[in-house]
């Protein structure tokens, strides 16, 4: 126990507090209500608790008549019914301290109130909950379970979003990332150890990398950036991927457990019951991000008991469905354990297999109903199917391996992982070629030729998919070389062979259709169909795309029917139809949401940006910014375009570039770049649909618009927010916004995007 001033040396120096000021201000709150007895900050170990409770207690601890601290882990600390037995002697009556604080109020600190002293804090707190004059603020990794507990959570600091970007092309802004707390702590913490480091385009990466893999846990970042002493940022990642329980070296002066994260780690699992400790190794080799039903989790007591102690995170929600990681350092232990028990294997296999078996299960559903939700739930355990997949790919179990693959077809199709599916493929074939059976290899060679298509090389696609058909011959499997074929003659219509897709694709069609491949005709039927809108037969094209858009529709197969919209709008463009083109492709995008496609939704984007360009110029900033989406997520895939295809998409950025003032356009590109998949979707759709030109339209006059306000109206239709406007007319934003309210009432619109509407009828 110790008075104001003299704090004890193990609660750590004054040091300031990055990226806590919403958790400071809540704790000051509370502890200055009148009405609060106790407030416990809980979160996991090394989270920076006792910092921020010691911080709050010097900044407040003048407001009360007398503030004191105890750390209760303290091995030559009295027990804590004692110690708090004796300072209620203290308090009463408590005389005003020296700097003016509140007579009669007593602010005690129980610091570390976990595993063995746990049980005395909470029974000392219960004896004080009687006294009006007593405050208490403690710290522990999980409540104390006392009657008038109010609770603060700690989490760890914010870590970095993904790079966006191709794999190892983009570099992470030095500028945006310093705004994170976790990197902003590392960096302050760097020049303590290093005065001459600074964030640069060079290792922002890396350290961006480094508060990823340290979950943005205050002790393991300031670990971490102690390092940099011995270690360039570049090498500190490759360090700390298998194990970040090497990190140590904390001051002295500190407590055992904050010396290293091993020693971290080892004491956040001190107490565990052995169904808790069974059940954190079997997790431990999960990848951050899974679910509940996933791990087979749903009638896990334990689940809870890891939760409240903070081992086991929420680090996300997917439909409805928690994504859980054990938390770091605790994961990396939890792993040597295992290993030193000779356990791993055994609980690597189990994963393995439980995420073969979730694979297995999904695909029935993928080509139909269910296919949203199975595409969504795959695309959130990616990590963990990829790190199955290695696996079996280490146990020599080839054929499991390529069942696996293959499963993961459509997923990673949806989700863009077209390099890696690719490379899959060809490592399943190759590695175990020559005890595969050929039937698994014709279906590896004909996946792969989907990817290559995807990535933007049907000539490499149609080498692979006739490879394929090679191997499938000896097979005897009319229902799976009918489906090649089909992909053949997809292939074959990108490479620019309309005659050879056209003689594939009809034999394909027929060979479908009499076994009743109701999915597989539907997209050789939409294939057919571009090939005939090539060779100029739009009536046949228009049929047979009609009867694929039917049977699409009918088996609930999205992402196949986002795709045949597609052509559909191509035809309607071709007869000078906007109106039925807008429609099918804003379908398709409100499709390719659904299932959060990756692969396919640039090119889509490219579309309709080509469309508003025809059919709404005043949208110029919003097309902008769709064709910048566009062009960074393809980027993330490293799909190649068609030159044909990137020409129409130069030349319409350069005639945006010349409508537009630069300092406009530059704005949109940069806003356009920083879209996410959903986001550049909601972008898209919120843009106004094609309207016919009323023979005497309304013309701004008309409506009693002001000079002014027709200015505003114009600008407005071009997707500019009111601090654009204001600076553009060189007005207030309030200015803005009242002349925007003005133009929404006269003109009858109830949204910006109504007025854009009526906008692109006066012209």
């Amino acid at each position: 126990m110790s008075a104001m001033g003299t704090l004890p040396a193990s609660l750590g120096p004054v040091t300031e507090l990055v990226g806590r000021e919403l958790e400071a201000a809540m704790l000051r709150e509370r502890l200055r209500d009148p009405l609060v007895r106790l407030v416990t900050v809980t979160g996991r170990a090394g989270v920076g608790k006792s910092r921020l409770a010691l911080e709050v207690v010097r900044e407040i601890g003048g407001e009360f008549g007398r503030v004191e601290v105890l750390d209760a882990g303290a091995p030559d600390t009295p027990s804590a019914l004692t110690a708090v037995t004796a300072v209620t002697g203290l308090a009463g009556p408590c005389s005003p301290s020296a700097r003016g604080g509140e007579p009669g109020r007593f602010l005690l600190l129980l610091d570390g109130c976990d595993h063995e002293a746990r049980a005395g804090a909470a029974a000392a707190l219960e004896a004080l909950a009687g006294d009006p004059r007593v405050v208490v603020l403690a710290t522990a990794v999980e409540p104390l379970g006392v009657y008038g507990e109010l609770l603060l959570p700690l989490a760890p600091l914010p870590v970095p979003g993904p790079v966006r970007g191709p794999a190892g092309g983009a570099a992470a802004d030095p500028q945006e990332l310093a705004e994170v707390a976790s990197v902003e702590l590392f960096v302050r913490r760097a020049r303590a150890a290093d005065p001459a480091f600074a964030l640069t385009l060079e290792n922002a990466g890396a350290v961006a990398e480094i508060c990823t893999l340290l979950d943005g846990l205050p002790l393991a970042v300031e670990l971490a950036a102690r390092r940099l002493r011995l270690l360039p940022p570049h090498l500190l990642p490759v360090r700390l991927r298998d194990r970040t329980t090497v990190l140590s070296g904390g001051p002295a002066n500190a407590p055992e457990r904050h010396r290293s994260l091993a020693a971290l780690a080892e004491w956040s699992c001190r107490g565990l019951d052995a169904p808790a400790r069974a059940l954190l190794g079997r997790l431990a080799v999960y990848e951050p991000g899974f679910g509940l039903s996933a791990a087979g989790l749903s009638a896990e007591p334990a689940v809870d008991t890891l939760m409240d102690r903070g081992l086991l995170v929420v680090v996300g929600e997917e439909q409805g469905e928690l994504r859980l990681a054990v938390s770091e350092p605790v994961r990396s232990h939890a792993r040597e354990v295992l290993a030193q028990a000779g356990e791993e294997d055994a609980a690597r296999d189990a994963h393995a297999e439980r995420y073969r078996t979730l694979v297995g299960s999904a695909q029935a559903g993928l080509g139909g109903t269910g296919q949203d939700h199975l595409l969504r739930e795959l695309a959130a355990e990616g990590a963990n199917v990829t790190a199955a997949l290695r696996r079996l790919r280490e146990r020599g179990d080839g054929e499991a391996a390529a069942a696996l693959v293959l499963g993961c077809r459509l997923p990673w199709l949806a989700q863009g992982r077209l390099r890696e599916g690719l490379e899959w493929c060809d490592e399943s074939d190759g590695a175990g070629g020559a005890v595969l059976p050929e039937a698994v290899r014709a279906r590896l060679a004909d996946m792969s030729g989907v990817f290559a298509l995807a990535l933007g090389d049907p000539q490499e696609a149609v080498r692979r998919h006739r490879r394929a058909l090679a191997l499938g011959k000896g097979v005897g499997d009319r229902r799976q070389n009918a489906l090649v074929s089909a992909h053949l003659g997809a292939a074959l219509l990108a490479a620019g062979d309309p005659p050879g897709a056209r003689a594939v694709l009809v034999t394909a069609l027929s060979a479908l259709e009499s076994m009743g491949v109701t999915g597989g005709a539907a997209g050789a039927a939409a294939s057919l169909a571009g090939v005939l809108r090539a060779e100029g037969d739009r009536r046949r094209a228009q049929e047979l795309l009609d009867r694929a858009v039917e049977a699409l529709r009918r088996t609930r197969d999205g992402r196949g029917l986002a795709g045949a919209l597609r052509t559909e709008a191509a035809l309607a463009l071709d007869g000078d139809e906007p109106a039925r083109a807008d429609r099918a492709l804003r379908e398709s995008l409100r499709l390719y949401g659904e299932v959060g496609e990756r692969s396919e939704l640039p090119g889509l984007l490219e579309e309709f940006s080509l469309l508003l360009m025809r059919t709404a110029p005043a949208q110029r900033p919003r097309t902008v910014r769709l064709l910048a989406a566009a062009d960074t997520l393809r980027a993330e895939t490293g799909a190649a375009v068609a030159d044909e295809w990137r020409s129409a998409a130069e030349r319409a950025r350069t005639d945006l570039g010349a409508r537009l003032d630069w300092t406009d356009f530059a704005v949109a590109w940069a806003e356009g770049v920083r879209m996410t998949a959903p986001q550049a979707v909601a972008e898209a759709l919120a843009a106004p649909a094609p309207a016919r030109r009323p023979t005497t339209g309304p013309a701004p006059e008309d409506q009693s618009l002001t000079p002014r306000q027709v200015q505003v109206a114009l600008l407005v239709s071009e997707g500019m927010t009111n601090r654009q406007i204001a600076a553009r007319l060189d007005i207030s934003e309030w200015t803005v916004v009242n002349h925007v309210r003005q133009v929404m009432r006269r003109l009858g619109c109830s949204s910006r995007v109504q007025v854009a509407g009526a906008v692109g009828r006066w012209t």
